[in-house]
């Protein structure tokens, strides 16, 4: 075998860190020695890895090709040194990236689980909407990602994890919150504020509504629900939302949900990852976790 582990550890550093210098300061080594390693790497192996770009450096397809393979090698390598020690068997880090709902309401009680029963697993945690969730995980930027709603890219694999609803809502003095329901038409001459276009709610609801309504009035689009719940129970806006995003607010009487029978907006969280990845037992150990969770909370119920 002509390389090392060492650099592949390099490799899969400047991979993350999108840059010689600052991988070089996670390895804490100097930026020729973490040169070096990679350009010795890449002789070996007799295939650029990275196009340089400026400062910035995108992997080629001979570096997206090796990505997987190497981050197992290091895997492995780290539990090797892990058994040897007599630390837990899942032990590592993972790179995790989840939607709104599900970074919200439910990864932090995830998070707190395996804390307390793998506390060698650490889990680096980022959230963003759906797109940019399958962006990131297809790019390799991520281990696991959790989405709204369905992925069909053929490079991941997709596993449920539990489903949710959406909501219209609206203010308790909006003329629609007396209704005993609310019809398409009326939904159609309202105005609206919405999650951005890339969001899985946002994918969710546009498909709830395709074909059925033709022109929806959309006056704001924002990432943040705060600011949404907010315009809607100070305004005369709808918006639609995860019943979970408004559930406090509905109780508190200051949001009402509207009922639109011909409306279907049940939907899925799923654990997404790269379909050509290695097996990954801290993967899997979060995604038995997560499923053991929500069934317990489901009996409880």
């Amino acid at each position: 075998m002509r390389y090392s582990l060492k650099q592949l550890a390099v490799f899969e550093a400047i991979a993350a860190m999108g840059s010689v210098s600052r991988a070089a300061d996670h390895l804490a080594l100097t930026q020729s020695a973490t040169s070096m390693a990679l350009s010795q790497l890449e002789k070996l192996l007799g295939r650029p890895l990275f196009e340089r770009q400026g400062k910035q450096m995108q992997l080629t397809y001979w570096g997206a090709w090796l990505r997987p393979k190497a981050r197992q090698l290091l895997f492995d390598a780290q539990q090797i040194e892990a058994g040897f020690d007599g630390q837990h068997i899942i032990s590592g880090d993972i790179a995790l990236i989840a939607s709104q709902t599900a970074a919200e309401h439910l990864i932090p009680d995830l998070i707190s689980i395996i804390d307390s029963d793998f506390p060698e697993l650490r889990i680096d945690f980022t959230v963003k909407n759906t797109q940019k969730v399958i962006d990131s995980v297809r790019r390799y930027q991520h281990d696991l990602g959790i989405i709204e709603g369905r992925c069909d890219d053929s490079r991941l694999k997709q596993q449920v994890w539990c489903h949710d609803h959406l909501v219209v809502v609206a203010a308790k003095h909006h003329p629609y919150a007396q209704r005993d329901q609310v019809s398409l038409a009326q939904l159609e001459q309202a105005q609206w504020v919405l999650r951005e276009p890339g969001a899985g709610t946002r994918h969710s609801f546009d498909s709830a509504i395709h074909g059925v309504i033709e022109d929806l009035d959309v006056r704001r689009e924002y990432e943040q629900v705060p600011v949404l719940r907010t315009l809607v129970a100070n305004s005369n806006y709808l918006s639609c939302l995860p019943y979970l995003d408004v559930e406090k607010w509905i109780e508190r009487e200051e949001l009402v949900a509207l009922y639109v029978p011909e409306l279907n907006m049940r939907r899925t969280l799923s654990f997404i990852w790269r379909a050509d990845g290695a097996d990954n037992p801290l993967r899997d150990c979060i995604i038995r976790e997560a499923i053991r969770m929500t069934k317990a909370r489901r009996r409880e119920m």
